[in-house]
């Protein structure tokens, strides 16, 4: 298992320190309804925070040349929400993606400025993976994405990206969620209840 980046259990109170959770896994393992539960456990408890789906800042067609992915495109959309966010009063910010190596945190150090970086990654089964593809995927892309979460699965199983691996399989997404938060050191309770 990876080592968080220093200071990753979120003390958002240092100046300039942004913690993030960044949430990730195979396709149909659950990251962006965790990361959802994350966000709205967040809000229950008062704590300043935003949640970005990435994919949702990268659904474009064409792919620009040489950003397959449009990872490129993802992480200057993300620039820019994350600025806005933070001028709101956001003092965390709750990430939905893929990640395949340690390596593309520094895309998002580079976009999130101060980002202390936990990975929490969600495994399931891959017949459990199967099943929540074949269930959510019913258009043209549903081969792909049912490979797609077979291959993703074996390499994070086998890279091990994460700072907190948490199994999802037979678990209700609330509980995974304060599994997350609990693991990452972030807040389960308001202001006025902590020591």
């Amino acid at each position: 298992m990876a080592e968080p980046d220093e200071g990753a259990e979120g003390a958002a109170g240092e100046v300039g320190v942004v913690p993030v959770m960044l949430v990730t896994g195979p396709v149909g393992v659950g990251k962006t309804t965790v990361a959802g539960e994350v966000s709205a456990l967040l809000e229950r408890v008062g704590v300043p925070h935003a949640f970005v789906d990435v994919d949702s800042l990268r659904w474009f067609y064409p792919s620009p040349p040489g950003d397959r992915f449009r990872t490129a495109l993802a992480m200057r959309n993300l620039a820019a929400v994350w600025a806005n966010f933070q001028a709101a009063g956001a003092e965390r910010l709750v990430l939905a993606d893929v990640v395949e190596s340690r390596d593309e945190l520094d895309r998002y150090r580079a976009t999130v400025p101060a980002a202390q970086i936990t990975v929490v990654r969600l495994r399931a089964a891959v017949e459990t993976l199967a099943a929540r593809v074949g269930e959510r995927e019913q258009g043209s892309g549903r081969d792909w994405h049912l490979a797609r979460a077979a291959e993703l699965a074996a390499q994070m199983d086998r890279d091990a990206v994460e700072d907190v691996l948490i199994e999802t399989d037979g678990r209700p997404v609330t509980a995974i969620a304060r599994e997350a938060l609990a693991r990452c050191g972030w807040p389960l309770s308001p202001p006025s209840l902590r020591p």
